[in-house]
């Protein structure tokens, strides 16, 4: 039985596409699982763009007094790198899993405005191709005399001011050209998808939970997931609003940043780091779910401290909103400010040990199966558990002080975003690969990838604490041999060409196992949570009717009972369950509306860009050809049909 999904015969100047394959079904899909899959694709193709940033770096660092790049062109990857890997890699990599597992988790057919959706998707794609135009139409220099001021070839055209973006040295004054602007326009550009998303999760959340699905049975990728959109609607309004003064700034000749002007380069820094440190559990919140997700399943036991784990997490972000001063205690801040920021950068850690003691918890005891997933898991916690120790020390002010600007900020920033946020990424990648592709991974190359990725990433990170202490400033392209820094500046290469080996083996294994592996079995991990109570690959429909769910672990408890002692025992009739739910969810019973696939998300995102260049280049032709495109985007969205026929036809 197929169900085609036709416009309606209502008026309408226009009309819903109606293709259900090929690469235009994708661009007009309002399918939560295609966006999700698609967002999964976008975000790693800029993590391999951010990981050659890196190399290059490394390469460039490999050796004292070395040549290989130009100090204008390692302003420029540097930049890049960490713009990437944060706005670009690792924030819609969450995005992924929030599109794709969110409404399966809470048993609902999509989110509340799937139209909405599609358009963060949108607006991220076209705001990351802006971006990166800028090694095509940028420009990038710096005040004349300076060791900038060399000519400036095509890798030295992109932002060289720092992903931090530091005023005045990103502004007009000390970073002429166009450069900075299209970083101060494109991370506008990508805040507005984020922020879209966020408001769309929170609706879906709150309004379209299954029967029974109440907040304390939701599983704890779902409450992260929540956590971290609250953070995204109260933080980004604050980069918003400072990436607009910059603008304003380096284009119209304003001076909120200046001094000469009246203004406050200081205030920059405060700006940027009441978004920038809740940015940071933006990244590693949705991780943290993750691992709640995947130490339960392959300790074979449930979650200890269920409530503990939902609380610390928002507890955590509540707090990150009271941390962002130790950024700054070189900053000349006062000594009460010093203190107060001090004392909750340790109060931050309190929440965070919860949530390490609770994972500890759930592992003891427990008969672990080491499984790709769970090794990652388990390395996450490892990793994370000394990114979060080097941190702690930032809230000792003369210690702090010490350590700002030298490679142990880099590799404390590294141990909690790379060894947490991606540790988590990867072991969520691993577990829900049935569940997307109908397929399972190999496990042997999963392994693989994952000691490979956990020798280089200490083998780059881990030297660096002991670089930083030793006095290397980060942010600067050379140093001299005096200094004896080579030897573990070589080390720390090696250790990140191991990494890239690791992310080829994860390639490979991802590309054979989606097209040749084994077909995944309905229930390969005996997972607790409902998005496995469906056939993998997922239906279009996600659920054949509405579940019910009963309480926390549902799943879990559908295949379980406890004996006298307390102790899991599978019930008799768990593999005919499991049989039941496979045929029931392959073969729906009941009419299925689902939401219909729309051209204008897309092209009210194309509009977006052209207005950012029509302000870098104070052009109005382009400034015209964005309004256009958002005025047929935004009609045209208004006029669709509401209404759908559903016609059933039967095929043999």
């Amino acid at each position: 039985m197929t169900k085609i999904i036709e416009p309606s015969k209502q008026s309408s100047i226009f009309r819903r596409p109606s293709s259900e394959t090929g690469i235009w079904s994708w661009i007009t899909t309002v399918d939560h699982k295609r966006i999700g899959i698609m967002y999964g694709y976008a975000a790693f193709f800029f993590l391999l763009i951010g990981g050659l940033e890196a190399l290059v770096l490394r390469i460039q660092l490999s050796q004292p007094d070395n040549n290989f790049l130009t100090a204008a062109e390692y302003n420029a990857m540097f930049t890049m790198h960490g713009t990437t890997m944060i706005f670009l890699a690792i924030m819609p990599i969450s995005a992924a899993f929030f599109n794709y597992l969110l409404p399966l988790q809470i048993g609902a057919r999509d989110v509340a405005f799937p139209r909405l959706n599609a358009l963060s998707f949108w607006i991220f794609i076209f705001g990351g191709a802006f971006l990166y135009s800028t090694f095509i139409f940028g420009t990038a220099g710096a005040p004349e005399g300076g060791y900038l001021a060399e000519e400036v070839g095509w890798l030295g055209s992109a932002p060289n001011g720092g992903w931090f973006g530091y005023q005045p040295n990103a502004g007009m004054k000390y970073s002429p050209g166009t450069a900075m602007d299209y970083w101060a326009i494109g991370l506008q550009i990508l805040g507005i998808a984020s922020l879209v998303s966020a408001f769309n999760f929170i609706t879906t959340i709150i309004n379209m939970r299954t029967k029974g699905m109440r907040f304390m049975r939701m599983p704890v990728f779902t409450w992260m997931t929540f956590a971290v959109s609250f953070l995204l609607a109260f933080s980004l309004p604050i980069i918003a609003i400072a990436l607009f003064y910059v603008t304003f700034d380096r284009k119209f000749g304003t001076t909120f940043f200046l001094t000469e002007g009246g203004g406050d380069p200081v205030l920059w820094q405060h700006l940027f780091w009441l978004f920038g440190h809740p940015e940071v559990y933006i990244l590693i919140l949705p991780a943290f779910g993750i691992v709640s997700e995947v130490l339960p399943t392959f300790s074979r036991k449930p979650l200890f401290g269920y409530a503990a784990i939902v609380f610390a997490g928002f507890g955590i972000a509540f707090i990150g909103f009271g941390v962002w001063a130790h950024h700054m205690f070189a900053s000349a801040i006062s000594p009460i400010a010093q203190a107060g920021f001090g004392l909750s950068t340790m109060v931050i850690a309190v929440p965070t040990g919860v949530k390490i003691f609770n994972w500890l918890g759930t592992i003891w005891g427990g008969k672990l199966k080491l499984n790709t997933p769970m090794l990652f898991s388990l390395g996450f916690i490892g990793m994370f558990l000394i990114g979060g120790l080097s941190g702690v020390t930032h809230s000792i002010v003369p210690a702090d002080t010490q350590q700002t600007d030298t490679y142990y900020v880099v590799a404390h920033f590294h141990y909690v975003l790379f060894g947490g946020a991606l540790f988590g990424i990867f072991s969520g990648l691993y577990y829900w690969f049935p569940k997307v592709w109908g397929k399972m991974y190999n496990e042997s190359l999963g392994k693989i990838h994952f000691w490979l990725m956990m020798i280089g990433f200490n083998l780059t990170f881990g030297p660096m604490h002991w670089l930083g202490l030793q006095g290397q400033v980060r942010r600067t392209w050379v140093y001299a041999e005096e200094t004896n820094l080579q030897f573990w500046n070589i080390v720390v290469t090696i250790g990140a060409f191991i990494i890239a080996l690791s992310i080829i083996v994860f390639m490979i294994n991802w590309i054979f196992s989606k097209r040749n592996g084994e077909k995944a079995p309905f229930d390969p991990w005996d997972a607790r949570t409902i998005e496995w109570t469906i056939p993998s690959p997922t239906p279009v429909w996600n659920f054949s009717k509405a579940p019910e769910v009963k309480s926390l672990d549902d799943f879990w408890h559908t295949k379980y009972s406890e004996d006298e002692d307390g102790r899991a025992i599978r019930r008799e009739e768990a593999n005919q369950i499991l049989l039941d739910l496979e045929e029931e969810g392959l073969n729906p019973t009941e009419h299925i509306v689902l939401p219909n696939p729309s051209y204008f998300p897309i092209i009210l995102a194309s509009g977006l860009p052209f207005l950012g260049y029509a302000v870098i280049y104070k052009s109005i032709p382009l400034a015209l050809v964005g309004i256009v495109l958002l005025l047929i985007g935004g009609f045209g969205w208004g006029t669709e049909p509401l209404e759908e026929e559903i016609h059933e036809d039967s095929d043999e």
